[in-house]
């Protein structure tokens, strides 16, 4: 599989407009293809670290669409169609997900290794309110790959071997920190809501 990703890749860069298939990409990866958009937005930074946030822009959006994409799939398709691409087990897991956090299930999964197109699909099934889903999708997608184009624009090659190595556990480790912040926000406002109501 390995293999597969670096020829890929490789075909890819040495294409005559690799930026279309970043695109495309970007926009199949959030409903049905395997290949992470960062495989080919990483290397295309590299060529070109003064273009690192136009590839974060250009994968954001069009990862965003095709979350729209697979949420269309799954409001349209139903449980039936989604099962092709989720299994019973996940998709229950899915739903206890967006039960228990909302549209920061997309968020976190936006963000995270966790795939996201799980995430797009089961929002169409379980219909999430489609304009929270594309707020939350903006925000988990561009803060993944801004902070990838951000640390590229930044440090160029230096940060080569951190993202080749630590990248992953770097994104869980600021999500971490994010929800653990959100969460004691959240308790010290419902602390002053009693205290007030006292």
């Amino acid at each position: 599989m390995k293999e597969f990703f670096l020829e890929f890749v490789d075909k890819a860069l040495t294409s005559s407009n690799p930026s279309i298939i970043l695109v495309l990409i970007a926009f199949a990866e959030s409903s049905f293809f395997p290949i992470p958009p960062d495989t080919l937005m990483i290397p295309l930074s590299f060529l070109k670290p003064e273009l690192a946030f136009f590839y974060a822009l250009l994968t954001t959006v069009s990862s965003v669409l095709g979350g729209v994409f697979g949420y269309f799939i799954g409001a349209k398709g139903g449980r039936h169609l989604v099962r092709k691409f989720i299994s019973d087990d996940k998709l229950y897991q899915v739903k206890l997900l967006y039960q228990k956090y909302d549209v920061w299930a997309v968020i976190v999964a936006g963000f995270t290794p966790i795939p996201y197109k799980i995430f797009t699909l089961a929002a169409g099934l379980f219909e999430l309110d489609i304009k929270r889903f594309i707020i939350a999708s903006i925000i988990g997608r561009g803060g993944r790959f801004f902070l990838v184009g951000g640390l590229i624009f930044i440090f160029g090659e230096r940060i080569k071997v951190f993202l080749r190595d630590y990248l992953e556990l770097t994104i869980v480790l600021i999500t971490i920190m994010l929800i653990g912040g959100f969460v004691i926000v959240d308790r010290i406002i419902k602390k002053q809501k009693s205290v007030l109501s006292k």
